[in-house]
């Protein structure tokens, strides 16, 4: 059996223990934010999008300035004072800007309110956790934006964004984050608040008087600024991308004003803790294309770049034939391949995208015939071909792709896989593309392989080499390549940092600033004198060191000790980069409902494969295999294993186990997959989700919910033959008393119609092999068998009986599959030797069917998909039939709907889909679309995130909370704004189960609504 996992033994380093008390005298001092002192949550916050892996002492998260104040001032207590402290944003810093042994800060939790928006001044004051798209989003109303650019918009932080100076595509028409901030609320390690706004010199002479720190402050940078202008005027490059932090270049601003942002703007919490921001808007450019331009070769691309950046366009992209073939297998793919068609001539190994910004709809038009005059010339018309994306949305489609390429170099199989170290260079456009050639040679005589991409219009190239970092022979190659780039970047009058910060690259700091590093000492000193916040990044005080890239821990030494075989067996768990994709913060997007409704990075794909990550290691540590372990438990029967599992539950020394810890995060996983489908590197939660409950509860006592909602398939035909019982039971508020105390809630009612003896009484065969070989040859070319889900045909009989009707009007010979157990409430609840033998026999039984040549076609979104994936990994399954979804088979037939006449209706049918389907049949939306529109329908797919209910998890009673907090977060405001000719409609049962239970209402599945108008 699984020996008891016990948390990682604390470091013998005072400097790394959360000092006795300290969690105490904070609530003491009055602290009202949350504590994150557990293993679980150390654990989730020791690491980022980077290589390294600091685990902290603990995590603190603030409410308001009040909680920043208090932080700072007890930290400064003497029983505290040798603790760090280091600000933590969105996590998803590629450097390990944020990690820390000490104490982490993490704004982002609470301190996300939009505090002002000032439309006449185009000005907006937010709170440091506010994610940049959440920004705008409320800032689309009037017509304005926070403009910086990042490929990490949906979950990046104001606060964090400030912090490494942050910007990417269209940073040349622009800029960095730094040119539109207006000011910045800092709390200083002392516990000082200070508003930082640029000022006059009258006001800073007066400033400059104070016997304080912030005077001290502003008498340092001021002395920097005025006596060492020449000598930083020689030294900081002339880039788009100058350097980030302690920017000692732009103190003095051009208008003459002495501006203290430009030093905290990129200081990665070296300086200060960010409370509030105040940022400059501008407003939405009315008009949008993009001119996507294909190449036969990548450094053909890039020199063409320099060309078109000349013709003054808004921003030029490059993308290598790597991260382009990538993107192909990718869930945004389907709404952008036809701007990227396959050429007849060879293969497309690199792309150039070129934006043109325009207020008037004629100035577009002028640019757009400018550029394509251009790229039909002899001057730069060396590519394959190019299209033109014309608006707003099809823009954003396409920097979608771009945005997710990052991650999308983390979708590879096997241990070597793309890792950032030297992501970011910056160098003159000029030089970019002989900088490339070398960079290439540079990494090929490495023999590593990579994929790049870039801003080339501000010369910036992202690249990362592909490493496996437990290989003794790889390992080297970071401090190796990280040497010869800086000497690369040097060669070609660029920098190592030209968007991502240098957190753990700070050795080259000093390099890189030479005789003006001092000064950065002395700004750090003036700062934080006791050297405490994140130190070691950017400058430290003499006799303070800084970081080496060689001399952190690596995530590559956590993951030695268990081995390329458990890493792969555990659906890319121990492979989670952390680019945060996650972490979205929209509320109608279906990636990790779990995480929107907590706000707990715990309880998100990347925490959870975080967590499965150190269990992983805690048990290799113990000499446990737990693929070796899951083959033990079921070879054993369930009944034998009870006393220990007993035992194991009951015994006081297993409250410690960090297992349960485990467990907790995974108990608010919905099982949805949206993170299967959408996280670039296909981190798959409900995967790996199962294998650790079914290993769990082979130690410990299951709850009695779980055989219960695992058995639904085999119990629920019994209890429709005691309808009227089981009714009562789920319909009275005893009965749901009692269903609470098993742990249910939510249950639906069953109804009088019964499928299968109503499906007879239509003429509606069940397809077997008798009734298939029957059929004419006529009938069996029209024949298509539909396969209900247990769910919907005992709770939901009419959406089959429509889908019935349907295909008889639409000239088919519909048949019925016999009752079939899918077994997806067994996978999701971790019973995987029954889901296994459920599964051989469900496939066999649909080769029987389709071995006729007859089409199958399932009716629930996300039960059909799970013979598509959990199925594929099962052996004797794997080769499992296709099932297509409704909109699939339907989709390929137009031709069998009518034309003589429209059934226009007059009203407008809204789509509100599966997150499920959404994430991962991402073509549903089209298919649907095409069906209604053959008809003349006015159709819509409305923006929708999870309702909730997903399957069983919002009948669990432990889970109602975040199931309703789902629900009002997205498809409940959906529901309310539609309109008197909106037509809801849903695919998924769960769906329409949930708006049940919420609303009190029906929202007919498409089948029905098809079948009544064409009836």
């Amino acid at each position: 059996m699984i020996p008891r996992l016990l948390p990682q033994a604390p470091s013998d380093d005072p400097a790394r223990l959360p000092p006795a008390g300290l969690f105490e005298r904070l609530v003491e001092a009055g602290f009202t934010g949350d504590i994150g002192a557990t293993p679980g949550t150390r654990t989730v916050f020791s690491t980022d999008n980077s290589i390294y892996q600091f685990e902290p002492a603990g995590v603190v998260f603030p409410r308001d300035i009040e909680d920043l104040k208090i932080v700072a001032r007890v930290l400064s207590e003497p029983a505290f004072a040798h603790l760090p402290v280091t600000p933590r944003g969105g996590g998803t810093g590629t450097n390990g800007q944020s990690l820390t042994s000490g104490l982490g800060v993490d704004c982002s939790r609470h301190m996300d309110r939009i505090i002002e928006i000032d439309p006449v001044r185009r000005v907006a004051r937010v709170q440091s956790g506010v994610v940049k798209d959440q920004l705008n989003k409320a800032l689309k109303a009037h017509g304005l934006f926070f403009a910086p650019e990042l490929s990490t918009s949906n979950r990046a932080t104001i606060g964090g964004m400030v912090s490494t100076d942050a910007c990417g595509q269209g940073s040349c028409l622009y800029g960095k984050t730094s040119n539109h901030v207006l000011g910045l609320r800092i709390v200083l390690s002392d516990g000082t608040d200070w508003w930082s706004r640029a000022m006059d010199d009258n006001t800073l002479a007066t400033i400059m008087q104070r016997r304080d720190r912030i005077g001290d402050i502003h008498r340092t940078v001021a002395s920097i600024a005025d006596g060492k202008s020449e000598r930083i005027a020689e030294v900081f490059p002339k880039l788009n991308r100058y350097m980030t932090g302690y920017d000692l270049a732009h103190i003095r601003r051009e208008d003459g004003l002495f501006d203290l942002n430009a030093i905290l703007c990129g200081s990665e919490g070296t300086l200060a803790m960010l409370a509030e921001v105040e940022v400059n808007l501008l407003p939405i450019p009315a008009h949008v294309a993009l001119i996507n331009i294909r190449y036969s070769d990548f450094n053909t691309a890039l020199e063409d770049a320099r060309y078109l950046t000349a013709l003054k366009v808004a921003s030029v992209e490059t993308v290598d034939e790597k991260v382009l073939g990538l993107a192909k297998n990718d869930i945004v793919w389907s709404g952008i391949s036809r701007f990227f068609p396959e050429d007849a001539d060879g293969a497309t190994n690199g792309i150039n995208i070129v934006e043109i910004l325009a207020d008037e709809a004629e100035t577009l038009d002028r640019k757009l015939a400018e550029v394509s005059h251009a790229l039909d010339t002899d001057g730069i018309g060396r590519h394959r071909g190019y299209t033109i994306a014309r608006g707003h949305a099809d823009a954003e489609r396409i920097w979608s792709m771009r945005k997710r390429a990052v991650g999308l170099l983390g979708n590879v199989d096997g241990p070597v896989r793309p890792v950032p170290f030297v992501e970011d260079t910056a160098v003159p456009p000029q030089n970019l593309a002989a900088y490339i050639r070398e960079f290439r040679a540079l990494l090929d005589d490495a023999g590593v392989s990579y994929g790049m991409f870039g801003h080339v219009d501000a010369g910036v190239l992202h690249v990362r080499p592909a490493l496996d970092l437990t290989r003794d022979d790889h390992v080297p190659l970071v401090r190796d390549i990280s040497d010869a780039v800086v000497a690369l970047t040097r060669k070609y009058g660029g920098v190592l940092w030209g968007e991502h910060g240098k957190g753990v690259r700070s050795e080259y700091v000093p390099d890189y600033f030479g005789d003006l590093y001092p000064c950065l000492q002395d700004i750090k000193r003036a700062f934080d004198p006791e050297n405490r916040l994140n130190p070691g990044k950017i400058a430290s005080p003499e006799g303070g060191a800084l970081l080496r890239i060689d001399e952190v821990p690596l995530r590559g030494n956590h993951d030695l000790i268990l081995g390329n075989e458990i890493r792969g067996a555990f659906d890319n768990a121990a492979y989670c980069n952390g680019n945060g994709a996650c972490f979205d913060f929209d509320a109608q997007s279906p990636m990790c409902p779990s995480y929107k409704a907590t706000r707990d990075r715990r309880f998100s794909p990347k925490g959870r494969a975080s967590l499965m990550r150190e269990w992983l290691r805690l048990l290799a540590e113990r000499n446990v295999d737990a693929r070796h372990e899951a083959e033990s438990l079921r070879r054993k029967n369930g009944l034998a294993t009870l006393p220990v599992r007993l035992f194991n539950s009951l015994n006081p020394a297993n409250r410690n186990d960090f297992s349960h810890e485990v467990r907790e995060a995974m108990d608010s996983c919905l099982a949805c997959k949206a993170c299967a489908g959408q996280c670039p590197v296909k981190v798959s939660v409900p995967a790996f989700r199962s294998k650790f409950l079914e290993l769990y509860y082979g130690r410990y006592l299951r709850p009695l919910r779980d055989p219960l909602v695992a058995s639904i398939e085999t119990t629920l035909p019994w209890m429709s033959r005691l309808r009227p019982a089981y009714n009562l039971l789920v319909g009275t508020a005893i009965g749901r008393r009692l269903t609470r105390l098993v742990g249910l809630t939510a249950l639906p009612p069953l109804p009088s119609t019964r499928l299968y003896r109503e499906a007879e009484r239509l003429g509606i065969p069940v397809a077997s092999a008798a009734s298939i070989a029957i059929l004419s040859e006529k009938d069996r070319r029209r024949a298509v068998v539909f396969l209900p889900d247990i769910f919907t045909g005992y709770f939901d009989p009419s959406v089959v009986l429509a889908a019935l009707r349907l295909a008889r009007r639409l000239g088919f010979h519909p048949l019925l599959a016999p009752p079939l157990a899918n077994g997806k409430a067994l996978h999701v609840h971790g019973y995987l030797g029954p889901f296994a033998r459920l599964a051989r026999r469900g496939a066999s039984l649909l080769a029987d069917i389709a071995r006729s040549g007859i089409p199958i076609v399932g009716i629930d979104p996300s039960m059909t998909l799970a013979y598509r994936s959990e199925y594929k990994g099962i052996p004797g399954a794997e080769k499992t039939p296709a099932v297509l979804l409704p909109q699939e088979w339907l989709a390929a037939r137009l031709d069998h709907l009518p034309t003589s006449t429209s059934p226009s209706t007059g009203k407008r049918y809204r789509m509100m889909a599966h997150c499920t389907e959404q994430t991962n049949a991402p073509a549903a939306a089209g298919q649907w679309r095409s069906i209604f529109a053959a008809l003349g329908l006015d159709y819509v797919t409305d923006n929708v995130g999870c309702c909730g209910m997903s399957g069983t998890f919002g009948h669990q009673a432990q889970n109602r909370g975040t199931s309703e907090t789902l629900y009002a977060m997205s498809w409940q405001p959906a529901l309310e704004n539609a309109g008197s000719d909106d037509v809801p409609m849903a695919t998924g049962y769960s769906c329409r189960s949930q708006v049940k239970e919420m609303a009190g209402r029906r929202i007919p599945h498409p089948f029905e609504i098809l079948a009544a108008l064409l009836e």
